[in-house]
């Protein structure tokens, strides 16, 4: 079910590191330009790939993420075209994880068993469905696994002992622990505090833990990689793809390797910090 991104973890672990996931946002400036960048994310170091599915009301969502489905948006980006990315992307790179990162309205729109087929024809390996909750594991979760792609749940500082449980029931691939309360990209993690997190959802899963919201720089990547099996960075890299952009928020020269610089830096920082550092 999982196989790309089991085979990415234990090579990972092979390495002594963790993982490093890197998020965009699909059709972010334009549908040209998310493409290239996608394809440039592996070169750069990143091992798995997180793609937004652009929506109008993203609540977990800081500015930077907001602004990037917006401009995604205007430039008629939808989930079939998000799909066919993806598609184009399978073309040349039949390794590289890659999840859907977004809100079920879209998905629900799409009609969900139309897009789980198309999802696994397109190379998608996971999803993460943030206004999900365990709950509602019938929609989208429990259908979504029989077909044979993660549904990777997120569990974060006010998911308690009793709560845990039904966060974990039904994820695969591995488990996202959100580091900051609130939406992304507004705070800075306490490194302290995600690792004992960290330590406390272990004893209850044998999935990897990967660790996420308001990872900026290579030494907060650094920190991060002590404890946990992956670290993901969103903000920071939609934030430096907006500050290369020109007028009309269009895309120039630079606006990949604005990107892939930052990438390369965070895979450094994960790279050279091996597990329990």
């Amino acid at each position: 079910m999982t196989a790309r991104i089991d085979a990415t973890f234990a090579r990972c672990r092979a390495e002594g590191r963790a993982a490093l996931v890197t998020y965009v946002m699909a059709g972010d400036p334009d549908p040209e330009t998310s493409l290239a960048l996608l394809k440039a994310l592996p070169e750069a170091g990143a091992d798995i790939v997180e793609f937004g599915l652009p929506f109008t009301d993203p609540m977990a969502d800081g500015p930077a993420i907001q602004a990037a489905g917006l401009r995604a948006l205007a430039a008629g980006q939808d989930l079939r075209k998000t799909l066919a990315l993806v598609s184009r992307f399978r073309e040349s790179n039949r390794d590289t994880p890659v999840v859907l990162m977004g809100y079920y309205n879209p998905i629900y729109v799409y009609g969900v068993p139309r897009f789980l087929d198309d999802a696994l024809a397109a190379g998608i390996d996971g999803l993460i469905v943030v206004d999900l909750p365990p709950e509602e594991d019938e929609e989208l979760c429990l259908p979504a696994l029989a077909k044979g792609l993660a549904f990777i749940r997120l569990a974060t500082p006010t998911t308690d002992a009793n709560r845990l449980p039904a966060v974990l029931k039904n994820t695969a691939g591995f488990v996202y622990y959100v580091s900051i309360t609130g939406i992304t990209g507004t705070a800075t993690p306490d490194f302290g505090r995600v690792a004992e997190a960290v330590g406390r959802i272990r004893p209850h899963t044998e999935l990897p833990v990967v660790v996420g919201f308001g990872v900026r720089t290579r030494a907060d990547a650094a920190a991060i990689a002590r404890g946990a099996d992956g670290v993901v960075v969103g903000s920071a890299l939609v934030a430096a793809l907006a500050d290369s952009l020109g007028g009309e928020n269009r895309a120039g020269a630079g606006t990949v390797e604005a990107v892939t610089t930052l990438v390369r830096e965070l895979a450094a920082g994960v790279r050279e910090t091996k597990r329990g550092d």
